[in-house]
This record gives C-alpha cells, sequence and structure tokens, in this order.
C-alpha cells in the first residue's frame, strides 16, 4: 500500500495541492504506486499527512480528469492502465548500462565555450546572511499584486489571446510602442517602431549582433575592466579584441580604439566600475566614430535602475545616434529572470537580426511580451521604477555611510549613485582571499580581478551590490566585512 511508505513535507511557502499533486505524479512515474490496488481513501491519507480530507479530493479528481488515475465506483482510485508497466523505467537504464559504444564528443566540438573565463559567483548566494551580489534584487521589492492584476486582465475570458499564436519573427506590436513612447524618450531616444528589436535579456542581444556583424577580420574596442561576458561573445565569433583603459571619465581613447571597427561601452554606468563617462569623453567618442567611420555597441544596461537625477542622455540620442546600436534590459530592474530585453538600430539593421533571430528562436514568448507591454501600459512599471528609485538611493546612501566609516583604506571608483559599488583596497589586499575569509563571516562579495584583461590583473579590486541585501543588513555587513580584514 502507498500509506505504507508515502510521506510529505510540506513547504509552507507553497499549496498543499499543488505539493501533494506533485508528489503524486512522482510516485506514479516512478512506479511506486501498486498497479493493483487501491490508493488510501481521502479520509486515510488526509489524516496520515495532516491536511484535510477536501484537499486530497481536489487532487486525486483532478488526476482522474488528467488521466494518471480512474475512479472505481465503491472502490476507490487506481493507477490507470497506461502507467502499470513500471517496470520500463528500470529496463531503461539496463539498456543504457549496456551501450559501451558511444561517441567521442570532444572531437566534434567546432569550439568550446566552456573554455571561456566567466565570471564565477555562488548559485547559492541566496544563503548568505550578507550578499553583496550584483545583479540580484531583493525579491520583496517586486509589484507582485501589480503583476497578477496584469496577468489576470491578459487572460481574461472576452480578451482575444493573440499570445497563444506563433508571431513567426514580429514582436508584440504593443510592447514596441510602449518601447518607443514610454521608455526609450526617458534616455532622450526617439525611435520608430521598425527600429526596435525584442531580445532575450541583453546578452541575447550581444550574441545576435556579434553572429551578424563580427568575424576574424573584425576588431572591436572593449573597456578594461570590462564585462567579460562581452568579450567572450565576441571571442566566439573570432573577433580581435583590444582592451582600453578606464580612468574617472570613461574608456580612454587611445590608438588602438581609433584603428577599430567597432567600439562596446557601456558610458551610463561602467561596468563593473560604475565609472559615468564625462561629457568631453563623450564629445571625443562621437566625433571619433563620425571621422574614422566607426560603430558603437552601447550597452546601456542600468538603463532603468539608474537612479541618478542627473543621469546624462544615451549616446544613441547624439547626432551620432545612427552609428550606435542601443541595447538595454526591460527585466533588470523588475525581475533579472524576466529575461527580456531590446535593441535599437536602424531599421536595416534591425531587419537582419530579426531575421537571425527567426533562425534561432523566432522570438521571445508572446505571452510574456504581452504580459509587459500591458505592465507598461497600466502605469504599473513606471510607479515600480519610482519607489525602486527611492528604495536604491536609500541603500546606496547607507553602504556609501557604512564603507566611509568601517573601510577607510579602501577607495570608491565610480560616480555617485551608481547601481554598484567598485572598491579599490590597499595593494596588499587579495580580495580572492578576503571573499574567503568574508564567507566566514557569512559576507559574500566578489573579486574584481575576474572583469580585468590583463595578463596578470590587479587582486585588489573588489564589486559589491546592493540591490540584493536587506536596507537594515548592509551597515552590518560592512562592519562584518571590515572583520575580515583581520
Amino acid at each position: 500500500m502507498l500509506d505504507h511508505y508515502f510521506h510529505l513535507d510540506f513547504d509552507t511557502r507553497r499549496g498543499l495541492q499543488e505539493q501533494l499533486r506533485e508528489a503524486l505524479l512522482d510516485a506514479i512515474h516512478t512506479g511506486t504506486i501498486p498497479t493493483e490496488e487501491a490508493l488510501p481513501s481521502c479520509r486515510k491519507l488526509s489524516l496520515q499527512l495532516g491536511i484535510s480530507r477536501n484537499t486530497v479530493a481536489l487532487v486525486y479528481e483532478g488526476l482522474v480528469e488528467d488521466g494518471y488515475l480512474v475512479s472505481r465506483p465503491r472502490s476507490g482510485y487506481y493507477l490507470h492502465d497506461a502507467y502499470h508497466e513500471p517496470d520500463a523505467l528500470e529496463t531503461g537504464r539496463g539498456m543504457r548500462d549496456e551501450i559501451v559504444d558511444a561517441p567521442v564528443w570532444g572531437s566534434r566540438f567546432t569550439h568550446r565555450p566552456s573554455h571561456l573565463q566567466g565570471v564565477l559567483r555562488p548559485g547559492n548566494w541566496m544563503s548568505y546572511e550578507f550578499p553583496f551580489v550584483y545583479g540580484q534584487l531583493d525579491t520583496r521589492l517586486f509589484p507582485l499584486e501589480q503583476w497578477r492584476e496584469t496577468s489576470r486582465r491578459l487572460l481574461g475570458g472576452r480578451r482575444e489571446r493573440h499570445w497563444l499564436s506563433d508571431r513567426y519573427d514580429q514582436d508584440d506590436p504593443m510592447l514596441v510602442e510602449q518601447l518607443r513612447t514610454r521608455v526609450l524618450p526617458k534616455r532622450g531616444i526617439h525611435a520608430r517602431s521598425d527600429e526596435i528589436l525584442i531580445t532575450l535579456g541583453s546578452q541575447n542581444a550581444l550574441f545576435l549582433i556579434a553572429q551578424l556583424l563580427f568575424d576574424a577580420r573584425t576588431r572591436v574596442a572593449m573597456e578594461n575592466p570590462g564585462y567579460r561576458e562581452a568579450a567572450n561573445v565576441f571571442l566566439r565569433q573570432g573577433a580581435q579584441l583590444s582592451y582600453q583603459r578606464i580612468d574617472a571619465e570613461g574608456i580612454c581613447l587611445d590608438a588602438a580604439a581609433a584603428g577599430s571597427d567597432y567600439l562596446y561601452v557601456t558610458p551610463s554606468h561602467q561596468g563593473p566600475t560604475g565609472v559615468t563617462m564625462s561629457r568631453r569623453r563623450r564629445e571625443a567618442l562621437i566625433e571619433q566614430i563620425q571621422r574614422r567611420d566607426q560603430i558603437v555597441l552601447e550597452d546601456d544596461y542600468d538603463a532603468e535602475v539608474n537612479f541618478d537625477r542627473h543621469a546624462q542622455p544615451a549616446l544613441k540620442a547624439s547626432r551620432a545616434g545612427s552609428r550606435v546600436i542601443y541595447m538595454s534590459s526591460l527585466s533588470k530592474p523588475l525581475s533579472p529572470g524576466l529575461r527580456l530585453g531590446y535593441v535599437v538600430a536602424d531599421a536595416e539593421l534591425i531587419e537582419e537580426l530579426r531575421a537571425l533571430r527567426r533562425l534561432m528562436y523566432r522570438h521571445p514568448p508572446s505571452g510574456l511580451q504581452q504580459q509587459l507591454a500591458q505592465f507598461l501600459s497600466q502605469g504599473h512599471y513606471d510607479r515600480y521604477l519610482r519607489l525602486f528609485a527611492d528604495e536604491m538611493r536609500h541603500r546606496w546612501e547607507i553602504m556609501d555611510a557604512a564603507i566611509g566609516r568601517d573601510l577607510p583604506a579602501c577607495r570608491r571608483v565610480g560616480g555617485d549613485h551608481a547601481s554598484v559599488f567598485w572598491l579599490e583596497a590597499p595593494q596588499s589586499v587579495d580580495t580572492q582571499r578576503l571573499a574567503w575569509q568574508a564567507a566566514q563571516y557569512g559576507v559574500l562579495i566578489e573579486p574584481g580581478f575576474q572583469h580585468f584583461f590583463d595578463q596578470a590583473p590587479p587582486r585588489n579590486y573588489m564589486r559589491l551590490g546592493f540591490g540584493a541585501i536587506d536596507a537594515e543588513r548592509i551597515a552590518p555587513g560592512i562592519t562584518r566585512l571590515a572583520r575580515a580584514f583581520g
């Protein structure tokens, strides 16, 4: 009988029906449920698990409706005939064990993406008491009720469900219109609908652009330190990279930059340092790309989380805007897991990027696009961004004061109100070792050497985020970090 060994530890954060259904399906698929015996009655299983009889009945009836169980009057619930061969799984395992002529995949790979260096981030960052991790957000800030309201509206009975259809290579027109009229103008950008492409985040935008425009003859100038995953995408295409030093004004334009075909920059808040490109440096860059027939890839990754009241407009908004391919993210301020971004460029380029995207995945999920479009049109997104900016500004000020008080030997690089703190520790400090020591105090930091492209990168830099940590934990966390210095 199932009740002899069926046990379930319920998670209070999830619905009981959901968890019971999931557990029963696991038992069905693994052959745990006897084929000729009735499942425990609703009353018996409810007593065994300590849940209501009605909950068990609803789950059983749902599994009957979906073809997993059958209900026999006055007898009970039984496994459907289609699941009467639990030995099939074991047979399959045995067959796999006997396979000896497996292919040698290593000899078939045309390239090895796994060999490209990435930025190491622990997947268990949420388990740290003081997670100064970048690129994650405090999930409590997510506007869950407004998101649910938008979902209910989208799924409403009288609405046309266009999002259920494959749009081939087209994006949701409402989302494109919301971007064109409500999001981009805040960065000084005025674009037509045919100059906008929705992507699965900025990383996907970089991949599409590199796939279309780069080859072994392409010369690309990048910031150093900079965004390593952008470098990895470009290197995969065989591009020749030059690395430009960052100073207090942003990217330094040297002879290598002047001889490049493309320049990849993060001018609003340079990643990872948070430095804002100065007006003088912006003008020099604009003048250079016009004179030398160059293209700028502008990654405005934190456009929507930029809480600097005096933020400069995007390079795309300048007189050289047609020479700028602009990309940003819609999901970074809302939820990194949404993975929605966009590219703004001349229509001819967007048309080819759209065709390339079609070959990869056609278009980002229509339902998600339409829900986000509704979220924007109802004003929820703008309201959330205002609240988010106030909260991030508050956290930045707490963290700035704590660093000044507890880490006086560390120099903050980057402008005020950047979305990250890039710190230069004394030369004697190895921040990789510091990160290990800090972890013993429950503090998560990111060593900075991973963002440099030098043969022997400096070891005394670190990046600290504040989007994922509770505001009240910031100051105690910095105090703990100071202890890790020894």
